[in-house]
């Protein structure tokens, strides 16, 4: 069962007692909220009632309401995409990680073939030399 709060507020010079499970600093801040917006909408109308400055304040209050939740739905919508974004760069950089693993290891085997026709390179050549040497022994 929740607790309820009992607090008294005070707005446009009127106090309020409000039941609330949310906490008692909340609810004072609400209040305040509230009894700020009402004072600036009187204090631009002094001759507007309490009722029609506590329903021009509710509309302001909408007003504001709504705006946020058009923003935060952009900006829901914002990340939404940006996450799909980020699935597809890490499925990329999946891609490209697996893609290099088989590069590094084929550049592996081409530098072990590098290395062993360098040495049957070297292995001709002295071949080569041997003979040439020898053939030039016969010819004198």
């Amino acid at each position: 069962m929740e607790i309820k709060n009992k607090v008294t507020i005070k707005i446009a010079g009127t106090e309020y007692t409000v039941k609330g499970s949310e906490p008692e600093e909340y609810i004072h801040k609400l209040g305040f909220f509230v009894d700020k917006k009402m004072t600036q909408i009187m204090e631009k109308n002094s001759m507007l009632s309490t009722c029609m400055a506590a329903v021009l304040t509710a509309l302001n209050i909408a007003d504001d309401y709504m705006k946020a939740e058009e923003k935060n739905k952009a900006l829901q919508d914002e990340l939404e995409k940006t996450k799909k974004e980020l699935a597809a760069l890490k499925e990329e950089n999946e891609r490209i990680s697996a893609e290099n693993k088989i590069l590094v290891s084929s550049n592996t085997q081409l530098q072990l073939e590098l290395s062993k026709s360098e040495s049957e390179l070297r292995e001709a050549r002295k071949t080569f030399e041997r003979f040439s040497n020898r053939n030039e022994g016969n010819k004198r």
